[in-house]
């Protein structure tokens, strides 16, 4: 069952009862700031603001996926760049305005860039950057806002699907295999189309298990590892033995499910191989289908702290390094043949001889 969260407290300079009352209406908090006194300002004084502001998307912190690949670039450019920071996690059954106010909290306490994990931020980024055109704004895995100060951080989620595929169809013992999205919405199409084509690019007649655990983001499809583990139960229990989630916190499930079967899961966005509260499952987490999300917020950060930031559409793929397959887990490495299909199937992705879809 998802947990309620608890808010994290801030060890960030920021202690005025405003800001207090405003991150309560808005989520938990959690600062990382750094421990110096010159307010994230560099060296030379160029860079002057507190920091990186960055907003979760559902299933926050903790759910090692999509917003844990965040944090790990939130962490890591505060640590180069010497600056602080402050990440919010979104309330349950927030609303839309709750996002907004979120993101603007974070504009006018001084943080800069401001980034929106998810694209059920993309309305409230367009509305606040209005009001604070100095202010670089972020918005990951969206396109659609449009300003002199956003950029909009998007990816070719089907490339890394599409070697998920591969790796799945060269696995299976089967035939069968399974995908499960959580919530049923574009960008996850984009995770099964890519998937799909990577299976059938191997052999057309391997069986495809699809599950979408909900219609809309609110109703927890990617916040609900039970939702995840009950798809993953039944998708076993048709037949699949090779399971790959785009799903979040849901995805947790969906690897327990088929780890705790003795079955292959593929996970998404992270090297879920790595995440510790997988650990027991990761001898059966075959692969992730990767997505440096935390390049991306690196990436902006930087470009903000050297006084050039970065603005318009981004869009990270094969060929830049920002998607891809891990190779972590030594079980895979020796699987020679799965190995040399998914080093054929990214070569053939970059050269351009294959074109992935994005949609089903």
């Amino acid at each position: 069952m998802r947990r309620r969260r608890v808010s994290r407290i801030s060890q960030v300079a920021v202690t005025v009862a405003t800001f207090a009352l405003v991150a309560s209406a808005c989520g938990g908090t959690s600062s990382d700031a750094a421990k110096d006194d010159d307010g994230g300002k560099k060296d030379d004084g160029k860079y002057a603001a507190k920091g990186i502001g960055l907003a979760y998307d559902i299933g926050g912190r903790g759910d090692q996926s999509f917003n844990d690949a965040a944090f790990s670039g939130y962490e890591r450019a505060r640590k180069d760049f010497k600056i602080g920071g402050i990440d919010m996690e979104p309330g349950d059954g927030e609303s839309s305005a709750d996002k907004t106010q979120r993101i603007e909290t974070l504009a006018r306490q001084g943080y800069d860039p401001v980034i929106g994990v998810g694209f059920v931020y993309a309305p409230a980024v367009q509305e606040v950057a209005k009001k604070y055109p100095k202010v670089t704004f972020g918005i990951i895995d969206d396109d659609t806002v449009k300003a002199d100060n956003i950029a909009d951080l998007v990816f070719h989620e089907e490339q890394g699907s599409y070697l998920a595929g591969v790796a799945a169809a060269k696995a299976t013992k089967v035939k069968h295999v399974g995908f499960i999205g959580g919530v049923d919405i574009p960008i996850i199409h984009k995770f099964e189309a890519g998937f799909v084509q990577g299976v059938k690019s191997v052999d057309p007649k391997i069986k495809i298990e699809k599950r979408y655990l909900t219609e809309k983001p609110e109703e927890g499809g990617f916040a609900s590892p039970d939702k995840g583990q009950d798809a993953a139960s039944g998708q076993l229990e048709a037949g699949a033995d090779v399971l790959y989630h785009a799903a979040g916190l849901s995805g947790q499930g969906v690897i327990q499910e088929a780890g705790s079967q003795q079955k292959w899961a593929i996970g998404v966005d992270s090297d879920q191989y790595k995440q510790k509260a997988l650990a027991k499952y990761k001898k059966y987490i075959l692969g992730s289908a990767l997505k440096d999300v935390g390049g991306a917020v690196y990436d902006l950060t930087e470009s903000v702290v050297e006084g050039k930031p970065m603005t318009g559409t981004q869009r990270y793929d094969l060929k830049s390094g920002r998607v891809g397959f891990s190779d972590a887990n030594p079980a895979y490495r020796d699987m020679k043949d799965v190995v040399a299909a998914v080093e054929k199937a990214k070569k053939d992705i970059v050269e351009g001889k294959v074109k992935v879809k994005t949609r089903p």
